[in-house]
Parts: C-alpha cells; structure tokens; sequence
C-alpha cells in the first residue's frame, strides 16, 4: 500500500472510547436494546454483543493463542468474509440469552484487559492478521490496533445514532484517527483506477480534515499535504464519511449529500469504498 501518512497511534483512546460506550449502555432503559441500527438487522443489543465478541475473541487469539473454530481452506476474500460472517452471527444468536446487566459487564471487564493486552505489543511487529481491506497482505501491530480502533468507534456510533447521541464521537480526538485509519483504504480501493501522471484527488471531510491521492508511477499514493493542485476534489460531511466506509448508505444516496469538483468519475468512485470486512 503506497502510503506517505505516519503511523497512526490509537492506544491511548481504547479506553476513553470504552468509557463512553458503558456509560451510554448504563445508562439505557431496558427497551433500547431492541432499537434498530445501521447494523442491517442487528439491534442495539446485537451490536452490544458483537464488541464483546471482538474483545473476548481477540484476547483468547492474541494473547493466549487460542483460535478455537477453525476457519477451514481460506482462498479468498469472499472465503474469509463468509468465515467472519458465519462466526458473527453464531454469536450474536447465541448471545441473544445473556441480560443487559451481563453483557455490560462484561464488556467493561474484557475492555479493560484487552487495552492492556494491546499496550503490550510491539507496534512496529508483524502482526497476526493483515487489515485486508487496505489490500495489505501483512500488516505492523500498530495498524491491526488502528483497525480495531475503527471497529470499536464505528459500532459505537451505531449503538448512539440509534439513540439520537452521536455528537461526542465527532469530535476531533475521535473521528480523525478513525478517518486517518479509514483513509488508508483509498490507494488499494483506486487500484483499477487509471488517471494521468499526478493527478491528485482531494478528499475533504468537513471540520475534521483532507487527504490527498496522488497518482505516481502506475501507483496511487495518499498523503495529507500535497503541492499539486487537486484535478478533482470531493467534499463530504462529516455525518456521512463514516457511513460510507461501512456500507450503512447507498452510493446513489450520498451522491446526494457530497460535492465533486473536477474529474467526476474520479471523485465517484470513494462512493463504494469499505474499510470493513464487508
């Protein structure tokens, strides 16, 4: 993945985000649970349920080598998606018997563990799996981390568009690292896409900040600070990036809501890019 963004560190907001999560979740009446998300058909409880299983299945993996299920032959994305997806929804069912007041807890108790499990790695490492929607084959510790960064924060926000209180997760401590991180999908989501010799696509999310891809040498590079003048430049609220990057809207419906100046193929084409496994 070209790249000339630095390492983007995200440990020390594991916990603040997960302090936000269990006092919203604390602070829920017990038919709030039921609440329909930008989840597809997953409930508030639902999506409550997957971050403890990100927890607890990440600590019994990475940290005490435990991988349980195995995945069978993975020869594909789509394999490896269908795996993920099978896992998800085993659980979530099976969940579906635990009350609320467990479910919190747990989720505050595992939190804490697997903040101090990833405070332990090397950041700089190999880690155990690849952020495969940046079209990376190995990925450094400090990446895997900003993925799960991305995981936690975007379910999170789930859970609070659900409940009308999304504003504490806009703010710029919060969603930036999870748009620098989200970003890195771009040159791998451009791949197929050809342009001139330094053409530069300018995405903008509003009061949050800009990225920059350039095109170099057959390759798309991204950046935040560019001296090429964008050929093409898209503005995005900052209500709707995030949607977009976990397929909670229709290319077609934030077509509606973005404004592209320049090439418009080019500045399209950020419309269909995921930075989940989806």
């Amino acid at each position: 993945m070209a790249s000339q963004i630095k390492v983007i560190e995200t440990i020390h907001l594991f916990s603040k985000l997960d302090e936000l999560l269990i006092d919203l979740l604390k602070g829920m009446e017990e038919k709030d649970w039921n609440l329909p998300t930008f989840a597809g058909n997953w409930t508030i409880k639902d999506v409550a349920v997957h971050l403890l299983d990100g927890n607890l299945r990440s600590l019994s993996m990475l940290r005490d080598g435990y991988f349980g299920v195995s995945s069978g032959e993975i020869n594909s994305y789509q394999d490896l998606l269908n795996y993920l997806n099978k896992l998800n929804h085993d659980w979530v069912n099976a969940l579906q018997r635990l009350s609320p007041r467990i479910i919190i807890e747990l989720l505050e108790q595992s939190g804490n563990q697997y903040t101090e499990f990833i405070k332990s790695l090397n950041p700089e490492e190999k880690a155990t799996f690849s952020v495969a929607w940046a079209g990376e084959m190995e990925s450094q510790n400090w990446f895997h981390i900003a993925r799960e960064f991305t995981e936690k924060w975007h379910h999170q926000q789930q859970i609070r568009y659900a409940l009308g209180c999304p504003e504490p997760l806009y703010s710029t401590e919060f969603y930036f690292p999870y748009l620098e991180t989200s970003m890195r999908a771009l040159p791998h989501h451009y791949k197929d896409v050809k342009a001139n010799e330094g053409v530069n696509i300018r995405f903008e999310i509003t009061e949050i900040g800009s990225w920059n891809l350039i095109y170099k040498k057959s390759n798309w590079e991204i950046t935040v600070k560019a001296k090429l003048e964008p050929t093409c430049k898209v503005i995005i609220p900052k209500n709707l990036a995030w949607k977009i990057f976990t397929k909670a809207v229709k290319p077609e419906e934030s077509l509606q809501h973005i404004e592209i100046t320049g090439e418009q193929h080019l500045g399209r084409h950020i419309l269909k890019m995921l930075a989940v496994m989806a």
